[in-house]
C-alpha cells in the first residue's frame, strides 16, 4: 500500500507536463484548484475577469512550484465566451488535459424581483459556457484517450432553491450533464467529475447580493475553499461521477431522499432567509 508521500509523489509525475484550464481562477475555489494542480506539477491557464488578481495568482504560483502558468483575462458570462476561448488557446497550440469548469454566478432574492438580463448572464456563464468548453476541449481529450473534466456544481443541485431559484436550476443541469457523461466516457480515458460544495468562504454571497450576510444555516455549515478543492481533485483523480464536499452535506442529501419536495422547498426557503 501506498502512504501518502508516494501517492502525492505519483499523482504530482501523473500530472507533471500537463495543462490545466481553470476557470474563475482569480479566487475562492477556483484559486485553490489552481494551487493545488500546481503543486502536483500541471501548468495552468487561469482565466478570469480580474487580470490583477490572475496575474498575482501566476506570479505566486510560478515562484513556488516549476510550472507555467498562463493568464487570460474575460468575461466568461458573456455570449460566444467559451468558443473565444477555445479558439485562442488552439492558436496559441495550447493543449488542454484537464478542464476545470469552476466560474459560475449566483443571484439571491425573489426571481420576479431580478434583472432578467442578469439572470440570463449567470446562465451563459453557469450553463452555456461550461457545455461550450466541454464540448469544445473533449474531442482532443478522447482522440489522447486522456482527460479530466471537472464541473463545479453546488449543493444546491439536488434540492429546489427557493431565492437562488434560477441559480439552483442551472446547478442541477451541471449535475445530471456531468454525471451523465461520466458514464458515456468509461472506458475512453476520460473521466467528468461533479464537485459540489455547499456554502464555502468566498466572494459568491457578496457577488450573489448578499452583502457577506450569512443565514444561521451558512454560519453553522460553512467550509473552507482550499479543503473543497481538494475533496474535488482526490474525487476527480479517482475518477467519481460526482461528489459533495463536507459531512453536513452529505447528510442533507441523504435525508433529501425520504423527503418530499414539497418540505424540502419550505425547508430550504427557511434556511436561505436572512434573519
Amino acid at each position: 500500500m501506498l502512504n501518502k508521500s508516494s501517492a502525492n509523489m505519483e499523482l504530482k509525475v501523473k500530472l507533471t507536463n500537463k495543462y490545466a484550464l481553470v476557470t474563475g481562477a482569480s479566487i475562492g475555489i477556483g484559486a485553490d484548484f489552481s494551487r493545488q494542480l500546481a503543486a502536483m506539477g500541471c501548468n495552468l491557464v487561469l482565466v478570469s475577469r480580474s487580470e490583477d488578481k490572475l496575474q498575482a495568482l501566476a506570479d505566486v504560483i510560478k515562484a513556488t512550484y516549476p510550472v507555467n502558468a498562463r493568464v487570460i483575462a474575460m468575461d466568461l458570462g458573456e455570449p460566444g465566451a467559451g468558443e473565444l476561448l477555445f479558439h485562442k488557446l488552439t492558436e496559441a497550440g495550447v493543449r488542454i488535459d484537464i478542464l476545470v469548469n469552476n466560474a459560475g454566478l449566483g443571484m439571491y432574492g425573489e426571481f420576479s424581483g431580478q434583472s432578467l438580463e442578469q439572470i440570463r448572464k449567470m446562465l451563459r456563464l453557469n450553463i452555456d459556457t461550461l457545455t461550450d468548453l466541454t464540448h469544445l476541449f473533449l474531442p482532443s481529450m478522447l482522440e489522447r484517450r486522456y482527460g479530466m473534466i471537472i464541473q463545479v456544481g453546488s449543493l444546491a443541485s439536488f434540492m429546489p432553491g427557493p431565492l437562488y431559484a434560477a441559480y439552483s436550476a442551472s446547478k442541477a443541469y451541471v449535475l445530471s450533464l456531468g454525471e451523465s457523461l461520466n458514464r458515456e466516457l468509461k472506458g475512453t480515458g476520460v473521466t467528468c467529475t461533479v464537485v459540489c460544495p455547499g456554502v464555502t468562504a468566498t466572494s459568491f454571497f457578496d457577488a450573489a447580493g448578499q452583502n457577506n450576510r450569512y443565514t444561521l444555516y451558512q454560519r453553522l455549515v460553512i467550509m473552507q475553499p482550499a479543503d473543497v478543492a481538494s475533496i474535488g481533485l482526490d474525487a476527480a483523480l479517482k475518477g467519481k461521477p460526482s461528489v459533495l464536499t463536507g459531512f453536513i452535506n452529505k447528510l442533507q442529501v441523504f435525508v433529501l431522499r425520504f423527503t418530499p419536495r414539497v418540505v424540502a422547498s419550505f425547508m430550504a426557503y427557511q434556511g436561505m432567509k436572512l434573519r
